[in-house]
């Protein structure tokens, strides 16, 4: 290269403008590549040619190559499908340049504004597949020589930042630095056309450039006038970023990254964190790029008892402001809990330095998102239009720890060039709106999963990218308010809709009449029930007997309930509704007999009616399988009262041998039974006086409890507030706690006390926030096989016989560990998320399968012995490796082209069992690895959408209690009778109780992914610790170690059940739903 730079200066120039780092030496040797060529900077895709017919030497060349492929797409009609558009691109992120260079690619006139002068973004992003396939295709690895090597899938914003503008310059697009965006400039008459407001004033040539296309992509804090925006707030998430210097030394680069942990899913992590160092976290990312980046989610408690925070305010900005932060404590905290994660590994850990020249550590604020409402716009005036789009963060903000910023903004990027390239056309502008907006609600499905498989046919055409496309889900009517023309937007209609993809919603509660009329067939023909109020009528307990049995016949025999009481038969029927139709109490049975709350009451029955108002009355029974039965909230129920009576029975079984009963219709309490019949205490009547406050106040707080924001457990009535882990804090759900008979708090099942003094997890923070669902979700999965002496009841249960010990021999325990476990051949169980990846991966680096699973000589013949193409191609692809530098690179880039069946994985696992295999094949190695990495990414990912969703659910449900408290004072204030009652307001206080159900039922689905992935996390712990043991010789084994081994099996015995229980109550619920399907088609 140095003879060919001597030869021709500007080859030099141009290898200097390649490997430039900092933005002003990019800008400056392309500047004195161009003066050296005799060409000016800007020229849309002439500047490009003539380049490329100037710089012809063999490192330009294949630059040029990837570039001239990219253009040859028949989207961008060899550079001339917007040759008379004008266009101006506002923010030099990625997402900006990147929309700058798909415009340039089309022919456009490209003028990209940035208020910064430099990148110094260190922060990490993760790249989907398709943003790596798309970088590559523009010559990322010419500027980025590390660019997504060997497993990497990410790049840092100041890296991807550079190769996106070395590209956008090449293709001719202007950019200017330091000048900021303050508005548009309408045209005052007609022939001229649209203009910007820069600061400071810029020169002439931008001054007034007139463009009839405007990208905003400046950020979320950065949205053109006409857009509205929606937020999406959760509980409080506070994130800290931390940048440290990476010295690529040997021992760096053998660290491994973390493609995140969470405590949703592996809560010992954290727990191990917060005994080491006091630090309380949510979740942590490492990646090693530019430098070694950490971003978590910490604790506000833990940030106020570490000092990191001065004072706890209410307010987040004030919370988080640079006063109320203490700068060497922020940084003792990212230093102890980058250390803590990587193990001391990294030595001694140095900030990198930010713009500013200060450490390159931060803690921001991501309890709310935005997103805006519309993705483009079209303003009309004097005969100029003026077509908006947004991109980016200003589009849609992304939740961090999904990784999805730059896939979706790119998304996002290629869909508005798109829109240009329709606008160009001529295509009318509300079609355009209306396509814009039908491919915006697509942006926030999309995930690697649910995209085309072929990324290497990606374009700007949509139909490459999403399957099922529909351009016509918006159509032009629906987009009218999009359409300014001259300060006024065009009539709208108002049958027209501006969301089509809205789901349906549940069966609403019309008026209190629907009801009572619901309530009346439903009772018919019962004797002695006669429905005519929400009052008296269901006094003596029969109505709400009644009215059970109609849904489900087998739970309740009426003919046991002769002589029996009010009171009884009352508590009888709410006990049934709330174990075996998921119908929740909102009021105590004393009430409902007494009368006194006839508001209450029909809060109760809107339940009632939600889950079965569907059904048809008939003078049949309704179908055990209703749609009832089906809520989640039911299905969680039954399954953690299931895996509770499960921990009880020593390895799953019971002195028979049998399987542990499973929570089924056939197993249903007796009406006669003395626990439901017999009064207790709490059933006792109570006096006149007492009668207001039953179930008015809170069990735990003793505040007034209105009926929105109450909850029922142990037929006690608590703030949802209120009812949460004394230890933890953390909310508690329905079977998925404990009170300790001493102190009378309630724990969840994780921090429920062993002894007066003792707790599971003595470690735990005792003053940290709630949590949403994390802790006592994952301990309310059947007793934790890493602790298996946990108590299973208050009162102990019952000492079952002992058993024998069964002595497994090493193949009988390798197979046991090995298997894929069922309950019935016939019965399909819900799909597992694929885990085995990033183990068999890490073994295979180290050789070390023999011994693991099922024994070498058993495998597949297929398995053993490869087919000859498969061999043959693997052969091909290292030959073509060995040609060069250029070959390499090119394999290297079309291994993302490779998706790996089952077969091939197995292939590719079988290589690795021989020594030397992954060395001999580098490119398979990389494959391997990089869809290890790709796993444990969904993985997390899908625990933080887990979270975040739980979060904005509490959230939502303390937004209605408030609303529902000020709305049901109104009401009782007004009159104690219902006829007397504002009917308006009744009706929206049974809207906010159905809302507050249905947010239930949607966190009580959440909270069976999350019993899923916690399943998941134990056996993945449970293969890599049986691993190391059943890899030694049998005769090297110590006794402890035999013992650990032995204990390590009946724990996976036990983890198997509890599978095997899941697997059943999902198959269970899928046929329910699909019955129900079936009737609603019926």
């Amino acid at each position: 290269m140095a003879a060919t730079a001597s030869q021709n200066p500007a080859h030099g120039l141009f290898e200097n403008f390649l490997q430039a780092q900092l933005c002003k030496d990019v800008l400056g040797s392309f500047q004195d590549l161009c003066t050296c060529l005799g060409l000016e900077p800007g020229g849309r895709l002439s500047l490009y040619h003539k380049l490329k017919a100037e710089l012809n030497y063999w490192n330009a060349k294949s630059l040029w190559a990837k570039l001239d492929k990219r253009a040859s797409h028949a989207v961008y009609e060899q550079g001339k499908a917007c040759a008379n558009t004008q266009c101006l691109v506002v923010g030099a992120g990625p997402c900006g340049l990147r929309s700058a260079v798909e415009l340039a690619l089309l022919g456009a006139r490209v003028v990209v504004v940035e208020k910064r002068t430099k990148f110094s973004r260190h922060n990490v992003l993760h790249l989907w597949p398709f943003t790596i396939q798309d970088l590559r295709g523009l010559g990322a690895k010419k500027f980025y020589g590390r660019f997504c090597t060997g497993a990497l899938d990410h790049i840092s914003i100041r890296q991807l930042q550079l190769l996106l503008l070395k590209v956008a310059l090449l293709l001719g697009v202007e950019i200017h630095w330091g000048v900021t965006f303050t508005g548009l400039l309408p045209p005052s008459h007609k022939g001229i056309g649209w203009r910007a407001q820069l600061q400071p004033s810029p020169a002439d040539q931008l001054a007034n450039y007139e463009f009839d296309v405007l990208i905003s992509a400046a950020g979320s804090k950065f949205i053109p006038e006409g857009f509205s925006v929606r937020e999406m707030r959760g509980k409080l998430a506070i994130g800290i970023t931390a940048n440290f210097v990476n010295g690529r030394t040997v021992a760096e680069t053998q660290v491994p990254e973390i493609s995140g942990v969470a405590r949703i899913y592996n809560q010992s992590f954290f727990q191990n964190l917060f005994k080491a160092t006091g630090i309380d976290l949510e979740n942590i990312v490492y990646y090693k790029d530019d430098t070694h980046y950490f971003v978590m989610t910490a604790k506000k408690q833990s940030l106020l008892r570490l000092g990191v925070l001065r004072q706890d305010f209410a307010d987040t900005d004030q919370l988080l402001g640079a006063d109320n932060i203490v700068p060497e404590a922020l940084h003792r905290f990212a230093r102890a809990a980058a250390d803590f994660a990587t193990q001391g590994k990294l030595g001694n850990l140095e900030f990198a330095c930010d713009a500013r020249g200060r450490p390159d550590v931060a803690a921001f604020d991501f309890t709310s998102m935005t997103r805006a409402e519309s993705a483009s716009r079209v303003q009309e005036k004097h005969g100029a239009r003026l077509l908006l789009e947004l991109v980016g963060d200003c589009l849609v903000e992304p939740f961090w720890p999904l990784g999805t910023g730059v896939a979706r903004g790119f998304l996002a990027a290629f869909d508005a060039a798109w829109m240009v390239k329709l606008w160009a056309r001529g295509t009318q502008p509300l079609a355009v709106l209306a396509e814009r907006e039908s491919l915006y609600q697509l942006l926030s499905q999309t995930s690697p999963e649910n995209m085309h498989r072929n990324i290497a046919q990606y374009t700007l055409d949509p139909a490459s990218r999403y399957p099922n496309l529909n351009l016509r889900s918006v159509t032009p009517q629906q987009v009218r308010d999009l359409y300014d023309i001259g300060g006024k937007e065009l009539e709208w209609k108002e049958n027209d809709t501006t969301d089509s993809a809205k789901p349906p919603s549940p069966v609403p509660v019309d008026t209190q009449e629907e009801l009572l009329l619901w309530c009346q067939k439903q009772t018919a023909g019962y004797p002695g029930v006669q429905v005519t109020d929400f009052s008296s009528s269901w006094a003596d307990g029969r109505a709400l007997c009644a009215l059970v049995h109609r849904l489900r016949p087998s739970l309740l025999d009426l003919s046991t309930l002769q002589g029996v009481g009010a009171l009884e038969a009352t508590a009888l029927a709410v006990k049934l509704a709330e174990q075996e139709l998921g119908i929740a109490p909102v009021i105590p049975p004393q009430l409902m007999v007494s009368g006194t709350d006839p508001l209450g009451l029909i809060a109760y029955l809107t339940h009632f009616y939600s889950a079965f108002g569907k059904t048809p009355h008939s003078p049949d029974p309704v179908s055990p399988r209703s749609a009832g039965t089906a809520s989640a909230v039911l299905f969680l129920t039954k399954l953690q009262r299931t895996l509770q009576r499960n921990r009880s029975q020593e390895n799953g079984e019971d002195s028979g041998g049998k399987r542990p009963r499973i929570e089924s219709e056939s197993k249903i309490p007796s009406p006669t039974e003395p626990s439901l019949l017999q009064p207790v205490p709490p059933l006792n009547p109570l006096p006149a006086s007492q009668e207001a406050e039953a179930g008015d106040l809170c069990s735990l707080c003793g505040e007034r409890l209105y009926i929105v924001e109450r909850i029922c457990a142990d037929d006690r009535f608590f703030h949802r507030s209120c009812f949460c882990c004394h230890t933890c804090e953390a909310p508690l759900w329905s079977e998925g706690y404990r009170q300790h008979s001493g102190d009378g708090h309630f724990y969840c099942l994780r921090h429920f006390p062993q002894s007066p003094n003792k707790s599971v997890c003595d470690e735990a923070p005792n003053d940290q926030e709630p949590s949403g669902k994390n802790e006592e979700e994952e301990e309310a999965t059947a007793g934790s096989p890493r602790t298996p002496t946990a108590p299973q009841e208050i009162e102990g249960p019952p000492k079952l016989p002992s058993k024998k010990l069964i002595r497994l021999s090493s193949l009988e325990r390798r197979t046991l560990s090995s298997l894929n476990f069922h309950t019935d051949a016939e019965i399909e169980g819900p799909p597992k998320p694929p885990r085995s990846c990033s183990v068999l991966a890490q073994k295979a680096l180290e050789d070390s399968f023999v011994g693991w699973g099922v024994p070498f000589q058993t495998l597949p013949q297929t398995l053993l012995c490869p087919s000859p193409e498969l061999l043959n191609s693997v052969t091909l692809n290292v030959e073509e490796e060995e040609d060069g530098p250029s070959s390499s690179e090119e394999e290297e880039e079309e291994e993302e082209d490779l998706v790996l069946t089952s077969d091939v994985e197995q292939t590719l696992l079988n290589f690795a069992k021989n020594s030397g295999t992954m060395e001999k094949y580098p490119t398979w190695r990389r494959t391997l690895l990089r869809r290890a990495k790709e796993e444990e990414m969904k993985r997390f990912c899908k625990a933080q959408a887990l979270q975040r969703r739980l979060n904005e659910i509490e959230v939502a449900l303390r937004e209605l209690g408030e609303e529902g408290k000020k709305l049901e004072s109104a009401l009782r204030n007004e009159s104690n009778s219902p006829e007397q009652e504002n009917k308006a307001g009744v009706q929206k206080l049974l809207n906010l109780v159905q809302k507050k159900n249905n947010l239930l039922a949607e966190e009580a689905d959440l909270m069976i992914i999350v019993q899923e992935l916690e399943l998941e996390e134990q056996q993945w712990q449970l293969d890599q610790k049986l691993r190391s043991y059943m890899d030694r010789e049998e005769s090297l084994k110590t006794a402890r170690e035999k013992q650990e081994e032995e204990q390590m099996l009946r724990q996976l015995v036990d983890l198997v059940h509890q599978r095997d229980i899941l697997i059943r109550l999902q198959e269970e619920r899928r046929l329910v739903e699909l019955e129900r399907g079936a009737g609603d088609q019926g």
